[in-house]
């Protein structure tokens, strides 16, 4: 472990994420990459293998449209990414649907369902508990 405390894999995968984003947002020409957002990259160990987390599209057939995109143009992202960062090897790149976004939202809102409920039963003039 570093003085820091993070370990290398996660510092480089964070770079990865800026940098592949800044690599969708100003060099690739794909109209179907233009709606790409890059939410997360989890790096191996021995930095080899980079899994890029992104979300794409409101509707399922746009975002089918941006991985196949994205899978066009993996090698072009790699080798950008190579020039921009001081690695003796490029990651291999893996896109992959981002879920946390939509099941986030989803406990949100069960968790502001609960919390009406907890106001009801508690009744006016009552503060409500909270859990």
């Amino acid at each position: 472990m570093s003085k820091t405390g993070f370990k290398r894999a996660t510092r480089v995968a964070d770079q990865i994420r800026t940098e592949v984003a800044d690599i969708l947002m100003r060099k690739t020409k794909d109209p179907r990459i233009g709606i790409v957002t890059v939410t997360d990259v989890e790096l191996t160990s021995d930095l080899r293998l980079a899994h890029v987390f992104v979300t794409a599209g409101p509707d399922e057939q746009r975002e089918a449209d941006a991985f196949a995109g994205l899978l066009k143009a993996s090698g072009f992202i790699r080798g950008e990414l190579g020039r921009r960062l001081n690695l003796r090897y490029t990651p291999e790149l893996h896109f992959h649907k981002d879920t946390t976004g939509p099941r986030g939202d989803r406990i949100l809102a069960l968790l502001d369902r609960l919390e009406g409920q907890n106001a009801k039963e508690s009744g006016p003039g009552e503060p409500p508990s909270r859990c």
